[in-house]
């Protein structure tokens, strides 16, 4: 999906996700200390936007201007820089202390260079945090794109990294619990309904992956 396609979704609702950071990037960076961080494919900024109230000093990437737009208004004098570009293209010295990629599902080679490209504008000592839809979701979980594809397991994350040196803080299947009637990190189209008959939630499957870049 381009980026034209994209600004048409982020044009049809008032906000796609959550006003909120992503569960699992709350609870895996909230005792970082602030430095400077990129958050690729950021979307309308939710992480980016966590990020700057506790601190940071933040680039938001995303290839639709519409989705920044959006974020940047809301974000008001936060301290966010928001970049339009592509994030299987982006490319930045390593000067950040900090990588986000939140559900950037993508083909295995597009997939790599997003993840490559986050992982090298790290400095030594940065963090790389990627949570994605978990291959296993497709048949185990709720929600998420129903491309396998497009899916993957935090083993895929570090292949993706092969070659360059990190020691691996976590990398494994997380489950998240989603309620109903609450988006599941997923563009609407590609949800299929989430209720429970009793109404209770239902468990989505993630993969997480959370390095430190070596020397």
């Amino acid at each position: 999906m381009d980026a034209e396609a994209w600004d048409e979704r982020y044009r049809s609702s008032e906000l796609m996700w959550s006003a909120g950071p992503n569960q699992f990037v709350e609870a895996e960076l909230a005792s970082l200390p602030p430095g400077r961080a990129v958050d690729l494919a950021a979307g309308e900024g939710r992480n980016a936007i966590w990020l700057a109230r506790q601190g940071w000093r933040v680039t938001a990437v995303d290839f639709s201007q519409v989705a920044l737009d959006k974020g940047r208004k809301i974000a008001g004098d936060l301290p966010v820089l928001w970049l339009c570009a592509d994030a299987t293209t982006w490319r930045e010295d390593a000067s950040y202390d900090l990588s986000v990629l939140a559900y950037l599902q993508l083909p295995a080679d597009e997939r790599r260079a997003a993840h490559r490209n986050a992982f090298a504008a790290l400095r030594p000592g940065g963090t790389l945090l990627v949570v994605a839809h978990d291959s296993t979701n497709l048949d185990e979980g709720v929600g998420g794109p129903q491309d396998p594809d497009v899916l993957l397991t935090a083993d895929d994350v570090l292949a993706d990294l092969d070659g360059t040196s990190y020691q691996v803080v976590r990398a494994e299947r997380v489950a998240r619990e989603v309620a109903p009637d609450v988006a599941p990190d997923v563009a609407p189209d590609m949800a299929p309904d989430m209720a429970q008959p009793d109404g209770g939630s239902r468990t989505a499957y993630d993969a997480l992956v959370r390095v430190v870049r070596r020397d």
